[in-house]
């Protein structure tokens, strides 16, 4: 991920390998870890059963907040970007039983957002 787009807040695709180092105590026992996405501390991880948003807080980072949110409840996205010259993307995913806001994520061009659609719409049809 750019130094640049890390500081905007935008997310780019990261290392499958270091999300398990640093994250695999959280999985369960055959789960496995299909994409990884990340944001300067947060990170946003597609695995076989579900997504699971890392949002780290405060100034230490010391509170971890994990939101684990099975594909059954997603129950629509969509995918936002105003054009090839954008320097970013947003996805949105409206969670049932979370309201009628979407949870809104900002991709930097380093990733493909239309990848990261695709991968959305494969766990969601499952």
């Amino acid at each position: 991920m750019g130094i640049i787009s890390g500081l905007m807040g935008n997310a780019a695709e990261t290392s499958i390998e270091s999300v398990k180092k640093d994250y695999g105590k959280l999985l369960g026992q055959q789960e496995q870890i299909i994409q990884a996405y990340q944001w300067i501390r947060d990170l946003m991880i597609f695995t076989d059963c579900r997504l699971l948003l890392v949002n780290v807080q405060g100034a230490t980072g010391k509170k971890v907040e994990y939101h684990s949110i099975p594909y059954r409840s997603i129950r629509h996205f969509a995918v936002e970007s105003t054009g090839h010259f954008d320097l970013e993307a947003e996805l949105k995913i409206w969670v049932a039983s979370m309201g009628t806001e979407p949870l809104v994520y900002t991709f930097s061009t380093d990733a493909d957002i239309y990848k990261v659609q695709a991968l959305l719409a494969e766990c969601v049809g499952k």
